[in-house]
């Protein structure tokens, strides 16, 4: 699971066994019962008052996600899968103990919902990044086609005429798409080396947009882009492909609130082309990135 657990959901969990266990000596056996790392409670100082003990040991496992997300996730599942407080109901107090740590996991499981709707999600494109990998890996029609567009795009990559190179990427981009069955419009159009274009997936209408400048694209483009996007249907998004990649200042300026674009560049075409990708789930994981970050500009080595 690569999804890390959020600042919230560590503060439910820490409430809730906060809550749910009022003997130090409960809390360290169900912590032993549920961690696969022992080492980690036997360095905790247990004359500590409860809470206290709890926060050492959830700052201590959260900064450091990576090794101990399996008994991070071990132990929000065993918490938030508790229904019966009895074991409180004896203690003075115990109905209020006990309806306490009831509202306690109740938050803990809200918090967990939208970590594991990501989790879900990002499983799902992994799994259809594998399947498209063993489809494309069978395709030897496709790998052919890939591999003459390949060809062209080295030679474009060499041309020393901007405008026969911007035409000659807009047929390559427009059967890039044909190949990859996202029905391009046939209203591409060549401004100097600008390409516009269309097409569609699952449901969602894109409009294409490329450059090729000996410089990264500048927010300006950006903004023109963006700008002629959002003059369509809501349900229209822009992929911007510059092959010698971005400003950041343009990249900061569009990746807050609901970004409408997506930023591709010439390493993000080499890697489809190179079949370390195909287009469709290169476009599904930066469009994901982009309305869970914010951030419009995944690059192809943190896809990869």
């Amino acid at each position: 699971m690569s999804q890390k657990l959020s600042p919230a959901a560590l503060v439910a969990l820490r409430e809730a066994l906060a809550s749910i266990y009022w003997y130090k000596a409960d809390l360290k056996s169900f912590l032993h019962s549920c961690l696969a790392d022992k080492a980690i409670l036997a360095r905790l100082n247990w004359d500590k008052y409860k809470r206290q003990v709890i926060d050492d040991l959830l700052t201590k496992m959260a900064a450091d996600q990576e090794s101990h997300l399996g008994d991070l996730t071990r132990l929000c599942r065993a918490v938030a899968g508790m229904t019966s407080f009895a074991h409180l109901l004896a203690l003075e107090g115990g109905q209020q103990k006990a309806h306490r740590a009831a509202l306690a996991v109740k938050e803990l499981e809200a918090m967990l919902r939208p970590h594991d709707e990501r989790v879900e999600e990002e499983q799902a494109i992994a799994d259809r990044q594998r399947r498209a990998a063993e489809m494309l890996k069978a395709s030897g029609a496709v790998r052919e086609k890939l591999s003459e567009l390949n060809r062209r795009y080295a030679a474009l990559v060499v041309s020393t005429e901007p405008q026969a190179r911007g035409f000659e990427l807009e047929r390559l981009m427009y059967d890039l798409f044909e190949l990859f069955d996202l029905d391009p419009k046939a209203s591409f159009k060549n401004t100097g080396e600008q390409v516009d274009g269309a097409f569609s997936l699952e449901g969602t209408d894109y409009l294409f947009e490329a450059k090729w400048h000996n410089t990264p694209t500048v927010a300006q483009d950006l903004d023109a882009f963006a700008s002629k996007v959002r003059r369509k249907l809501e349900n229209t998004l822009g992929v911007f492909l510059s092959i010698n990649g971005f400003s950041e200042d343009g990249v900061l300026a569009h990746s807050s609130g609901q970004p409408s674009i997506v930023l591709m560049d010439g390493p993000d075409l080499m890697a489809v082309l190179e079949e370390r990708i195909d287009f469709v789930t290169l476009l599904i994981r930066k469009k994901r990135h982009a309305a869970q970050t914010g951030n419009i500009y995944l690059r192809i080595h943190e896809i990869l």
